[in-house]
């Protein structure tokens, strides 16, 4: 990750998700994002969301849970 602003899909790749999930993670407030000309997010606020979620259930965004086994 040497670039600093990441589109949606670069976020999605990154991730490892759909471009949907990305989008819904930025509706939620889970995940920070900023509008130039289209949606970017930041590679600190990648790196956060990383840290913030790690060992974290994100299968629904309203009840987010730790995973458990």
């Amino acid at each position: 990750m040497q670039d600093y602003l990441y589109t949606v899909d670069e976020v999605a790749s990154i991730l490892k998700v759909n471009r949907n999930a990305v989008y819904d993670l930025i509706r939620s407030g889970n995940l920070v994002a900023l509008k130039l000309g289209r949606l970017k997010v930041t590679k600190p606020m990648i790196l956060k969301f990383l840290k913030d979620f790690n060992g974290k259930d994100l299968s629904d965004l309203e009840n987010i849970k730790d995973l458990t086994f």
